[in-house]
């Protein structure tokens, strides 16, 4: 059931929400001021938020007209993360927003601390399988140069480029493989396929550092099948908690350059994706040969099957560990329920398409035949530059 049901009492509102959303957008040239206020009307309007008091918007906007600045609140940070997801258009588990908690460490002001915090961050999310949605969020950007992770997300497997060009590992992750190595960080001694990198970080007068993440605070996933016993011999794994490191929050107007955050895994990521891409593990050709059906034809479809068994792995192997994962169908049916209570809400329905349809089976699940505004809101988790000094 939608948390906003369509009632001739609540109409107003929701044209009154379409005229918010209008100065929600992002882009244009909206002076700080605005922005906070618009946020401040729309943690005011949210059904079941924390409200907005008068003296507090005052609070607000002396602030900003006195530092350019403003401080949000414990309880205006944690909503305005979770409107960062509900509106974050390549997402399809934003059924979930509200679940979303958070680990206040703006106070952190060293490299050291802040590794430590992502560590604790890995615990907490993983939680014993029992993914916890979460995003620890860093000192907003006051300087030029701002508190930074360097990482795409906190866990990632090296991949080690050899001179003819070869990578063993992730070869996405190459590039910043010889850049940990550049900075000191020393590689196994004898390489493999899922060696975790280190945590990059860096800051105002604070050089790029790297920081070694303990074993333990890694929960991984070994790969198994279903029905082939084979599968084991691969010795292939997966760690259990994306957590997207790289990217921007903002809300209000503030930006975090440093907020991790995760939500849990759907299968596709790591079974069509991670494991599966030409340019990344490329583990069809192998599975393929080995169930015996790889052949040049590629009308034989052996892709496809080799694909489907890999996928099956996937979730077969975290439901057997107890992680929290989600399947594709079920995660694109959970959106369009996620689009109904949007609507309901009177709140526009965003999404990127390329990014809504799982990469396997499309064409089988219901975001396949709908269209989608890709607009982007604030709050909102966004893309930035890589840090100076680096170029992936």
């Amino acid at each position: 059931m939608s948390e906003c049901p369509v009632t001739p009492s609540n109409a107003r509102a929701q044209t009154e929400g379409v005229s918010l959303y209008k100065r929600l957008r992002i882009g244009g040239r909206m002076a700080l001021r605005e922005k906070a206020s618009a946020f401040l009307d729309l943690l005011e309007k949210e059904e079941g938020g924390p409200g907005v008091t008068s003296s507090r918007r005052n609070q607000v906007l002396k602030d900003v007209a006195r530092h350019r600045y403003y401080e949000h609140t414990p309880e205006e940070l944690l909503w305005g993360c979770r409107f960062a997801w509900r509106h974050s258009v390549r997402c399809i588990g934003r059924f979930f927003w509200r679940q979303l908690e958070v680990r206040d460490a703006r106070h952190i002001q060293g490299a050291s601390d802040m590794a430590h915090a992502c560590m604790e961050h890995l615990s907490s999310a993983t939680n014993g399988g029992a993914i916890q949605p979460l995003v620890t969020v860093f000192p907003a950007q006051r300087a030029t140069i701002p508190w930074r992770i360097w990482n795409y997300q906190l866990v990632r497997y090296a991949g080690y480029r050899a001179e003819d060009g070869e990578v063993l590992g992730d070869p996405a992750e190459a590039q910043f493989t010889a850049f940990c190595e550049s900075i000191g960080w020393k590689a196994p001694k004898t390489k493999g396929l899922f060696d975790v990198l280190p945590l990059v970080i860096s800051g105002p007068r604070c050089k790029p550092s790297f920081f070694t993440i303990p074993a333990q605070k890694v929960l991984e996933v070994p790969l198994s099948h279903p029905d082939l016993e084979w599968f084991k011999e691969l010795e292939l794994r997966w760690y259990a908690v994306p957590v997207v490191s790289n990217m921007l929050l903002e809300i209000g107007g503030i930006r975090y350059p440093a907020a991790p955050f995760n939500g849990w895994y759907m299968g596709t990521e790591i079974g069509a994706r991670n494991l599966a891409d030409w340019s990344r593990y490329n583990l069809l050709p192998d599975i393929a040969l080995r169930m015996g059906i790889f052949e040049k034809r590629e009308s034989s479809l052996w892709r496809d099957r080799a694909l489907v068994e890999l996928n099956r792995a996937v979730l077969h192997s975290y439901k057997m560990a107890g992680v929290r994962m989600i399947d594709h169908h079920t995660a694109a049916q959970l959106h369009v329920r996620f689009e109904d209570d949007e609507k309901a809400c009177g709140r526009p329905v965003t999404g990127r398409w390329d990014w809504l349809v799982p990469p396997l089976s499309a064409s089988t699940t219901p975001v396949w035949d709908r269209s989608y505004d890709p607009t982007e809101y604030s709050p909102n988790f966004l893309t930035q530059n890589p840090p100076r000094g680096f170029v992936p």
